[in-house]
């Protein structure tokens, strides 16, 4: 396809490098005029540096395409607010708003700080949210609009030493449910990527900590099909730029699985075992019913681990 993006606007947050980078230089390819937000901070969400964003924008306009900076944080409204008003300012309109932007603080549930929650919920979650809203405020008064959001695995199924960045990812997987259904009559869409590639953010997990998270990210969603190795940042693009595209506007409210040359749809949760009484159980009926129905053959992702005697 060439230009399916022609005459749109499009914020991508995170976007001087890693999936973001990706993601906006191909919608730039596509026609789009976009708006490179990134900070340039680091993994940690420490520092800031204008390069990142200013190369992207360069190479953007080197080929021809139009393109300008925003270095706001999305982690305050006001950020937020500013960098949809860049896209006003700059294009005099704004169509499409997708939000890889974040930030990593790992660290096992007992050594978190407040801190390192604080700061990857506000990166990821309220940052999600500091974009899409004021976004949300144009799209409902033209009546159209495309909204890409970004979970990951550790949201969708966990992954140790990530309460933080779990947390946040899953609050976007429902945040986007949310949106879609708010959103949908108006016609606009609210669609979620579960990305899995290699990034800064990646290569700050040891080897054997990456191999163990993605092979119970598999397991656990029930990966179907051909799997591939592949972890290239820029293979998220053309997923994202569909769901940007009049091809998916009937699309709203879903949650895929995108890496290499794999595209997922995952499923909604979802009743898989019932047990029932009249009235209120008794505890001996119900551990004997759950033992029995319920809790059976349950996947444990991290048994105990029994000491050396």
């Amino acid at each position: 396809m060439v230009d399916v993006l022609k005459d749109k606007v499009a914020i991508v947050t995170g976007s001087g490098r890693g999936i973001g980078r990706g993601v906006i230089k191909l919608m730039a390819a596509e026609g789009a005029k976009v708006v490179v937000v990134d900070p340039g901070v680091n993994v940690d969400g420490t520092g800031t540096d204008n390069g990142p964003a200013d190369q992207v924008v360069k190479e953007i306009t080197d080929a021809g395409g139009a393109a300008v900076a925003s270095y706001e944080s999305v982690a305050t409204m006001e950020g937020g607010e500013r960098i949809v008003q860049t896209a006003i300012d700059s294009f005099g309109r704004l169509d499409i708003v997708v939000t890889p932007a974040g930030i990593l603080r790992d660290r096992m549930i007992f050594n978190m700080t407040e801190e390192e929650w604080d700061d990857v919920v506000a990166v990821h979650l309220k940052g999600t949210f500091s974009v899409v809203k004021p976004a949300c405020i144009l799209f409902r008064q033209q009546r159209s609009g495309r909204i890409i959001t970004f979970s990951s695995g550790s949201g969708l199924v966990g992954s140790s030493g990530q309460a933080n960045y779990g947390a946040a990812k899953s609050g976007i997987a429902g945040f986007t449910k949310v949106v879609a259904r708010d959103m949908g009559r108006y016609g606009i869409t609210c669609n979620c990527i579960s990305p899995s590639a290699d990034s800064r953010m990646t290569a700050t997990v040891p080897e054997e900590a990456r191999a163990v998270r993605a092979a119970r990210g598999i397991a656990a969603a029930g990966a179907r099909g051909p799997q591939t190795t592949r972890r290239d940042p820029d293979d998220i693009a053309p997923f994202a730029v569909y769901l940007a595209s009049d091809h998916a506007s009937n699309v709203n409210g879903h949650v895929f699985r995108v890496y290499g040359g794999n595209v997922s749809l995952m499923s909604a949760p979802r009743v898989i075992n019932t047990i029932y009484t009249e009235g209120q159980w008794s505890l001996d009926d119900l551990a004997q019913q759950a033992e029995d129905y319920l809790t059976m053959d349950l996947f444990n992702p991290a048994p105990a681990i029994t000491p050396q005697q």
